[in-house]
């Protein structure tokens, strides 16, 4: 049977087993899924391992995305410009890497009939989660994007490699003033801590969308204070968790499952 795993450190958290067990089911795929624990710094003996066991692939997750990109033999373009790998597949010998977290995010964007073409778009945060999105985001073509951090230096530095002066900018939130923006999308830590990012109510318009990369039981932080102040449409991270599933899937087994059923499980489990 075809072999298949997340790698992570915790794990006991993750999602991953059951949603792509969800998706072998739904498509007749022959194959297990489990959860691996390797040591801090024991991913690469994992890995060799795991290869070794006759694996097809695996999902990594923190604190293993920039490991995983350090033993690739090749890397999609979306890995290359994240910097960090989520997804690995072996293949003749090679470890294939790529990154799915942005076109998860877009997919579940699009889930929910949430177009970015010729949009004004604001990205707060600039570290990993920021930079796995760049690419997908700049290729939906919105007419502009806006990278807001508090070390604009490292908001900088994102702009700079999409090398695209006239559609981004990058600023510190104090520079944000009076801008506001149709699509805001949170994927700074913040999130994880229940905290909020120093923006102020400025960057919504009447019909701005607001999506949190983070999710939970009921409103995340951000969303619950975008609604507070008049944001009628706010999106969770569950469903970009699940879209980048998907497409890890697509990439293993050539078929790309339906997400709907997963989405409806999920969501129960959490609330």
């Amino acid at each position: 049977m075809d072999k298949y795993a997340v790698f992570g450190n915790p794990i006991v958290q993750s999602k991953s087993p059951l949603i792509h067990q969800q998706f072998a089911s739904q498509t007749d795929q022959v194959m297990e899924y489990s959860a691996i624990l390797p040591e801090v710094d024991g991913f690469k003996d994992a890995i060799k391992l795991f290869i070794q066991s006759g694996a097809k692939g695996c999902n990594v997750t923190a604190p293993f995305k920039h490991d995983a990109y350090e033993i690739a033999d090749e890397l999609s373009v979306y890995a290359k410009m994240a910097g960090a790998v989520n997804t690995l597949s072996f293949i003749d010998g090679q470890i294939v890497a790529d990154n799915t977290d942005g076109r998860g995010l877009i997919a579940d964007l699009k889930h929910h009939k949430v177009e970015l073409n010729n949009k004004r778009v604001l990205l707060i945060g600039a570290g990993g989660a920021a930079r796995g999105v760049l690419l997908p985001l700049m290729d939906e073509q919105p007419s502009h994007l806006t990278i807001v951090n508090r070390t604009v230096s490292k908001a900088q530095q994102l702009a700079d490699m999409l090398n695209s002066e006239a559609k981004v900018n990058a600023v510190g939130f104090d520079e944000l003033g009076t801008q506001s923006f149709d699509v805001v999308i949170n994927a700074s830590s913040s999130g994880l801590s229940k905290q909020l990012p120093p923006v102020t109510a400025n960057i919504f318009h009447n019909t701005s969308i607001c999506y949190d990369m983070v999710y939970g039981a009921g409103q995340t932080t951000f969303n619950q204070w975008a609604v507070d102040n008049g944001v009628k449409r706010v999106i969770d991270g569950l469903g970009m968790l699940i879209e980048q599933a998907a497409l890890s899937f697509q990439i293993w087994r050539g078929v790309k499952p339906a997400t709907e059923q997963i989405r409806t499980t999920l969501r129960q489990q959490l609330n």
